[in-house]
Formats: structure tokens, C-alpha cells, sequence
């Protein structure tokens, strides 16, 4: 049985992306940053052993490094990084500030990217590393501005993958970047063209079309390349 390791699964993309996993037959590591929400708590009452459930708020590097002694030794096929905050998309650059500035990077780009750090170990050369960006994290594709700082925060995550993927040259591991579109959740609003239906099946079917495909991609959920 395959194992997926899910961060950040208490509600959203991330909750979705834990419910189709255990659907197809996968056992999921699901984490939370507080209590077991309602809905991951009736998922793990479906489906029993397949699902585990591990507390972490991945600003929290201590955390993280508990998370990483309690998975040591398992063999983790996907791990996937889930965890991601938006802020007001009218903030300017030159208007938010320095605190909320610094809690969305650390959120949506440094804390994934220690995630991966920590963790890519558990995942064998016929594994994927994947990441939650999005389509506004194309530079090439930002023509109508707006959401500055989220942008920039999955820009950097993007980069940052990038690198990731530049410093482990030759290495057989698919590693994904995935824009899921723009998703009806609490983050992406009640005026959102896709329902969580609309995405998260087509995401899962992306990064299985993509596994075992060396390198890294910047796919959206139609697993069409998104310009970086």
C-alpha cells in the first residue's frame, strides 16, 4: 500500500487531497495544526487504519523536528505540502506590513520549503515531492497585478523548489509544482469558478500521470505546464 503524507489536511485543498488518497486505496498521514477538525475526524471514523493523524504547525520547526523522529524509518511515496495563508489581495508592497509580510512568506514559502527539507528523505527515488502554488505564482503570467504579496509568496515557493530540484541534480524523484486553480474554499472565496470537486481528482491524476518523471514541473490541475 502506498503512503501519502499530506500537510496541512484539517480543511480545504488539503482535507480533499487526504479524502481522494484514501479513496483510491492509499494509506494517508494527515497533519493538523490544533484539535482533529469535524470532517478529518469523520474521515478517519471511514476509514480507520488507512488514516493517521499528526499535529503540526509547520511555523513551528520544533515540531517539525518531533514529526520527523516519529516518521523516521517509514517510506513516504508522496509527500505532499498543503500549508498556505492569503492576506488582503488590495495590500500593496508598499502598504502591508513588516509582520504580516513576514507571516505570509514564512507560511506560504519558507516553512513548506523546511518541510521538505526535513521530510524528502523518507521518499524513494520512485516518489513525488509536490507543493500547493498557484497560478498567481507565475511571474511570467501576472499581467493584471493585484494579491502582491501572495504572488510573491509562491513565486518565492516556486523558486525555491527550483533550487531544491537544481541541488539534487540526477536525482530520480518526480517534484511538482501544482497551481490547483482558483478553488471555491475559505481562501479562495464563494465567487471561485471550481468547486473542490472540479480540482483535487484532476490534481491527484496529475501527479500519478507525473510520477516517475524526473525533474521538476510547474503543472495546474488539467496537468497543462504553468509559464514560471
Amino acid at each position: 500500500m502506498n503512503t501519502a503524507l499530506v500537510i496541512g489536511a484539517s480543511r480545504g485543498l488539503g482535507l480533499a487531497m487526504a479524502e481522494e488518497y484514501l479513496k483510491r486505496g492509499w494509506r494517508v498521514i494527515a497533519t493538523v495544526r490544533g484539535e482533529m477538525p469535524t470532517k478529518l475526524n469523520n474521515l478517519w471514523e471511514a476509514h480507520g487504519k488507512n488514516l493517521e493523524i499528526e499535529q503540526l504547525d509547520i511555523n513551528k520547526p520544533d515540531q517539525l523536528t518531533a514529526l520527523r523522529a516519529r516518521l523516521e524509518g517509514r517510506k513516504i511515496d508522496l509527500l505532499f505540502v498543503n500549508a498556505g495563508v492569503g492576506n488582503d489581495p488590495q495590500t500593496t508592497i508598499g502598504e502591508v506590513s513588516t509582520e504580516e509580510f513576514r507571516y505570509v512568506m514564512e507560511t506560504n514559502a519558507l516553512s513548506p520549503m523546511r518541510a521538505i527539507e526535513s521530510l524528502q528523505h523518507l521518499v524513494p527515488g520512485t516518489g513525488v515531492i509536490a507543493v500547493m502554488s498557484s497560478g498567481l505564482g507565475s511571474v511570467a503570467n501576472n499581467e493584471s497585478g493585484g494579491y502582491e504579496i501572495y504572488r510573491a509568496s509562491k513565486a518565492s515557493l516556486n523558486t525555491f523548489m527550483r533550487s531544491f530540484a537544481a541541488r539534487h541534480a540526477g536525482d530520480k524523484r518526480a517534484m511538482l509544482v501544482i497551481a490547483p486553480g482558483w478553488v471555491r474554499t475559505d481562501m479562495g472565496g464563494p465567487g471561485a469558478p471550481l468547486g473542490i470537486s472540479d480540482s483535487i481528482p484532476r490534481v491527484v491524476d496529475v501527479i500519478t500521470a507525473n510520477t516517475g518523471k524526473q525533474g521538476v514541473r510547474y503543472l495546474d490541475y488539467q496537468g497543462k505546464t504553468v509559464p514560471w
